[in-house]
C-alpha cells in the first residue's frame, strides 16, 4: 500500500506538471487514485481549498476509472493467473472506491473479495496522514504569502492569522473516514455474536444488491459534460496514475514473491 501510494503521488506531481494541470486538481486526482477515490477527494478538498469545478473534474475522472477497473481487472487477473489472495491484494491496492473494489474482487471469487475489503479499508486509513501533511503544506504557503515589512521582526502567527485560518478548515472529525468506522462497528457486532447466524445469507444478498445500486449511481453521476469542459489532460493524468498504481501493485507483489 505504501509503495503504490508513493508511486501514485510522485507520478501525480511529475505527470501533472508535465501536462500543465494545476496543483489542486492534480492533488485531488492523485489522492483519489492513490487512497480511496471520492472519499479521499472529499477529505482533501477543504484542506487545500480546491474549487468546486476542480472537485467535479476529479470525481468524474476517478469514477470513470472505477468502472474500467470493475470491467477489466477480473479479466486481467485470470490472464495473469493470479490466485485469490494475490488478486484481493491487487484489487485492494489498485482500485479507487470501496464499492468498485468489492465488485471487482467478488467477481473474481469470495476469498478475493474478503481479502480485498480488508486491504482497502486499511488503505483508507492513509487519508489521515495525507490530509495532515497537506494541511501543514497549506499553512506554510499561507504564511509565506502574508505581507511582512522589510526588517520587521518575525513572530509566530497570531490566532487569526493565515495559518490559523487554514488550520480552522481542517477539523479532526473531518479527517475520519466514517464508513470505515461503520465497518469496524459492524464487524465487532458480528464477532461478538450480536448478528444471528441465520441473518448472514440475507445480509450477503442485501450487500450485493446495495453494491449494485452504488455502482449504478457511480455510472449515472459521472459528469461527462464536466470532463469535456476540462479537456483531455485531467483524464490523461487519471489514466496514467491508474496504470502506475496497477503496475506498482503487481510489480511489488512479484518482487516480494506473493503472486
Amino acid at each position: 500500500m505504501l509503495g503504490s501510494l508513493t508511486a501514485c503521488l510522485v507520478a501525480a506531481y511529475l505527470v501533472g506538471r508535465l501536462l500543465g494541470i494545476g496543483g489542486d486538481l492534480r492533488t485531488l486526482i492523485g489522492a483519489g487514485t492513490g487512497i480511496c477515490g471520492a472519499s479521499a477527494i472529499a477529505a482533501v478538498t477543504p484542506v487545500i481549498g480546491a474549487a468546486s469545478a476542480e472537485v467535479a473534474y476529479a470525481v468524474s475522472t476517478i469514477f470513470l476509472f472505477n468502472i474500467a477497473a470493475v470491467v477489466t481487472f477480473p479479466f486481467l487477473g485470470h490472464l495473469l493467473g493470479l490466485g485469490q489472495h494475490a488478486f484481493g491484494l491487487f484489487a485492494g491496492t489498485a482500485v479507487n472506491d470501496m464499492s468498485s473494489v468489492v465488485a471487482a474482487a467478488t467477481t473474481y471469487g469470495d476469498e478475493a473479495g474478503q481479502y480485498a475489503v480488508v486491504v482497502k479499508l486499511t488503505r483508507t486509513l492513509l487519508i489521515i496522514p495525507i490530509c495532515l501533511g497537506l494541511a501543514a503544506l497549506a499553512a506554510r504557503k499561507a504564511a509565506g504569502r502574508a505581507d511582512v515589512p522589510a526588517g520587521a521582526a518575525v513572530v509566530a502567527p497570531s490566532a487569526g492569522g493565515p495559518s490559523a485560518r487554514v488550520r480552522s478548515r481542517v477539523g479532526v472529525l473531518g479527517l475520519v473516514p466514517w464508513f470505515l468506522v461503520g465497518f469496524l462497528l459492524t464487524a465487532t457486532a458480528n464477532t461478538i455474536g450480536l448478528v444471528p447466524d441465520g441473518w448472514h445469507d440475507g445480509l450477503v444478498s442485501l450487500a450485493v444488491f446495495l453494491i449494485t445500486v452504488a455502482l449504478s449511481a457511480i455510472g449515472l453521476s459521472t459528469d461527462l459534460a464536466g470532463l469535456r469542459r476540462a479537456g483531455f489532460r485531467p483524464l490523461l493524468l487519471g489514466a496514467c496514475l491508474w496504470v502506475v498504481v496497477s503496475g506498482t501493485s503487481l510489480g511489488l507483489q512479484f518482487l516480494t514473491g506473493t503472486l
